[in-house]
């Protein structure tokens, strides 16, 4: 079967879907997605093959959206809108510290999602009581982080484009502010962070080629005895594939990398590097809240522990013993009879 690139939202990302032959660009259809029966519009295709995609791997579409289709579509849209404007109304009467970012309503309506981002844990016990008894459906509130809030709000980035996570980025990698160390740019907080206020997520697309380059250069600032003698490091050019040193007679001289290498380099003794330290492993992200409420479990007792979780961060106790007082008792005695 050919293969078609749908998008569920407008600017958003591209998924593929086989389907039947006789699709075209503009036309809509239902599939199964993440989150459950969703409207789709036909944006590219059909192919008979796509790079790095496996055909019998790719899911199916449903079928075509009808007339019928079209209509609850459009009614779920301005649904969600209006769930948003009573969401955000709950959250300004009850004072919480948090931001709606979107709401999701499945094309069945068996359940909302309404998107938050907040500086820390929010106790919305009422918020979540408010929603079960407005809609009488599943309503489930996703914390999400400022990278995700930018992709589905969508913004143009230093570069004048749509940002890249709102085209057609599925997966944030790391980044790490060793990658623009490494790519010799200016560590101006404006200039290498996005509109999300996080490292600009195209640092790392050219990482791969600067890591291959830096793994056939000598250390910067390093010094190296050659058969001209002494040099030091100074700077390297990927793009020109060349080095800069600076040599005994304080001269400063650009090289290839043939050339470097033709000049047998080797560090002087007792100068010899160490093996490099691994490279710092980006930190884990915090776990983001994920509450799921059913009309039927509003009025539980037992909610209000199970809907937000205990910390992971358990507090030390000191455990003191006998032995240990003993002992702090002595240090004490030995620094008063401490002559001044």
């Amino acid at each position: 079967m050919p293969i078609f690139g749908l998008r569920i939202r407008l600017l958003g990302q591209t998924a593929y879907y086989t389907g039947p032959s006789n699709l075209v660009q503009g036309d809509h259809v239902l599939i199964e997605a993440e989150q459950g029966q969703s409207l789709a519009e036909v944006v590219s295709g059909p192919f008979s093959e796509l790079p790095g995609i496996e055909v019998d791997t790719l899911p199916a579409v449903l079928r075509q959206a009808g007339p019928e289709d079209l209509k609850i579509g459009q009614e779920n849209a301005g649904l969600a809108q209006a769930a948003m404007a009573f969401c955000r109304q709950c959250i300004r009467t009850r004072r919480l510290d948090m931001k709606l970012v979107d709401v999701e309503v499945f094309f069945d309506r068996s359940k909302f999602i309404f998107y938050f981002t907040a500086p820390a844990r929010i106790d919305f016990r009422d918020l979540v009581k408010d929603l079960v008894r407005e809609y009488r459906s599943r309503i489930e509130l996703r914390q999400i982080g400022v990278r995700h809030e930018t992709q589905m709000v969508g913004a143009v980035g230093n570069c004048g484009m749509v940002c890249c996570c709102r085209r057609y980025l599925r997966k944030f990698a790391p980044v790490t502010i060793r990658m623009a160390k490494e790519q010799n740019l200016f560590l101006n907080p404006a200039k290498i962070s996005g509109i999300c206020g996080r490292l600009l997520c195209c640092l790392s697309y050219e990482q791969e080629n600067y890591e291959q380059f830096h793994r056939s250069c000598p250390r910067l600032g390093k010094k190296y005895q050659t058969s001209q003698g002494g040099m030091k490091v100074l700077r390297t050019n990927m793009f020109r594939n060349t080095l800069s040193v600076l040599t005994e007679n304080n001269e400063e001289q650009e090289l290839s990398l043939e050339e470097w290498e033709a000049l047998s380099p080797r560090r002087p003794e007792g100068q010899q590097s160490g093996p490099q330290k691994p490279a710092g492993q980006p930190g884990q992200s915090d776990g983001l809240l994920v509450v799921s409420v059913s009309p039927e479990a509003i009025e539980d007792p037992a909610l209000i522990d199970a809907l937000l979780p205990e910390e992971n961060e358990q507090e030390v106790t000191p455990i003191i013993t006998e032995k240990s007082k003993t002992e702090g008792m002595v240090a004490r005695r030995k620094r008063r009879r401490k002559p001044h």
